[in-house]
């Protein structure tokens, strides 16, 4: 195998390392430093929302370009066909559903039943049903990022809720984990790799998961990572992986305005929600008091306690609906993120031993270990998983965003059709009443002639 030297590794005095391996054409173009590489000059212009590829935006907070920033039209998808649809299985089916509540002396919790299908030679039987609580999930995704750091992990829901604000036990708080934590295993299930991984077997076929199985079990690959880059430091990181890195910063910018501004709104509703709620509720006890404007005054207490179902159903769509999926992929940046800086931990790692092989080789003309180009191997393997993983999050994230913006949409409209539908049949109740009371009029004043 032939061994890539790393650029920037020259150093004054002595001959570059690039000319000893691999020599570059004088007409490349410059790498985009690295994390720890300091250049003058500030950045004037943000980062577009382009699946990775910088490019200049008027406003770092313009809503006006917003959505087009997240390319929600499938513009890779230019045939008609998922490009990642060959990759994805469909020989593992799994289910979260049926949460149930469990009251001891010493805990109280929730658990959820996990059903599977599938296929598979790996598993001994077709079908499996077993109930696991948060815990367990969260003890799966730690083992999956243990045994596979080159893969992006799919996030989990966030362990922890404010005591006061959120109830972790009702019946809203536990239908919206669910649905996350349905979400979750459902990306590890379709997953080419990550589906194959025994620890993922385990959780979904074992009666009684022992959790403190497989501790020694972690793959050398994995073991390795936490260690790499003890005494190495990354001179530069490639461009394509420095432009992942600055569209995940803007990501999550726009993303943290978003759910910052809908949990104001949310808010704001559920308060206009309480007056209107009062509102309503004076009409409906004028009308008892007022014969003659009975009809009316009902009609507007009936107008404003449809506007109140309708507000009270578009409200719960952005707090179960909509809210959830910005938290989550606030979460899955957190995630690339990390494999980011594991990915650049293997190259910072690969750079620092064939720079000393390097040395070495040029003093007594030591040849490469083969530790140097295991080395290689494990950048490149980091490389390009990140890649495919960074692909299908991309995918994913278009259709969960169309699909997400779409209900919004549809939410939106049904809220406003059925407050209009409600107004426009008051509007029909007064003419009728304002008619029949002219023609009382005219019959009385008839009958005084």
């Amino acid at each position: 195998m032939s061994i890539s030297a790393p650029r920037g590794l020259a150093s004054s005095g002595q001959k570059p390392i690039t000319e000893i391996l691999h020599p570059l054409s004088a007409a490349e173009e410059p790498l985009s430093p690295g994390p720890d590489v300091t250049v003058s000059g500030g950045r004037d212009k943000e980062v577009g929302l382009t699946n990775g590829t910088p490019v200049e935006t008027p406003s770092p907070a313009s809503a006006s370009v917003l959505f087009n920033r997240l390319q929600l039209d499938d513009d890779l998808d230019s045939d008609g066909r998922d490009p990642y649809a060959d990759t994805e299985t469909h020989d593992l089916f799994v289910t979260v559903d049926d949460p149930k509540k469990h009251v001891s002396t010493m805990e109280t919790y929730i658990t959820y039943r996990v059903s599977t299908k599938t296929t598979r030679i790996e598993f001994d039987l077709p079908d499996y049903s077993v109930r696991r609580r948060y815990q367990d999930f969260d003890w799966l995704r730690t083992k999956l990022e243990d045994s596979q750091p080159t893969h992006l992990i799919p996030p989990l829901p966030e362990k922890f809720v404010m005591k006061g604000v959120v109830d972790r036990f009702s019946e809203e708080f536990v239908e919206t984990r669910m649905k996350a934590l349905d979400k979750f295993l459902k990306r590890v299930a379709d997953h080419p790799v990550l589906s194959f991984n025994p620890h993922l077997n385990a959780f979904l076929s074992a009666k009684d998961l022992n959790k403190r199985q497989g501790l020694a079990l972690l793959s050398k690959v994995g073991e390795s990572v936490k260690n790499v880059a003890g005494g190495y430091k990354l001179r530069v990181r490639p461009p394509e992986f420095c432009a992942m890195g600055e569209y995940l910063d803007t990501f999550n910018q726009k993303l943290g305005t978003i759910d910052r501004i809908a949990q104001r709104i949310l808010k704001e509703q559920s308060e206009y929600l309480t007056e209107l709620r009062e509102y309503g509720t004076v009409y409906a006890s004028w009308a008892g008091s007022e014969e003659e404007l009975q009809r009316p005054l009902e009609g507007v207490a009936g107008c404003v306690t449809t506007c109140c179902g309708a507000l009270e159903d578009m409200s719960e769509n952005m707090g179960q609906d909509f809210l959830p999926v910005l938290r989550e992929y606030i979460l899955y940046i957190e995630s690339m993120k990390n494999v980011l800086r594991k990915r650049d931990q293997s190259q910072a790692e690969y750079e620092g031993r064939l720079e000393a092989a390097v040395l070495r080789k040029q003093e007594d003309r030591t040849p490469i270990p083969a530790e140097v180009e295991k080395c290689q191997d494990k950048m490149e393997c980091f490389n390009a998983d990140l890649k495919a993983d960074w692909e299908r999050w991309q995918s994913n994230k278009r259709q969960d965003f169309k699909q997400l913006l779409t209900g919004m949409a549809d939410k939106n409209v049904t809220h406003y059709e059925k407050c209009q539908a409600a107004w426009e049949s008051l509007i029909t109740l007064l003419q009728d009443k304002q008619t029949e009371d002219k023609t009382s009029c005219k019959s009385l004043w008839e009958i005084r002639q």
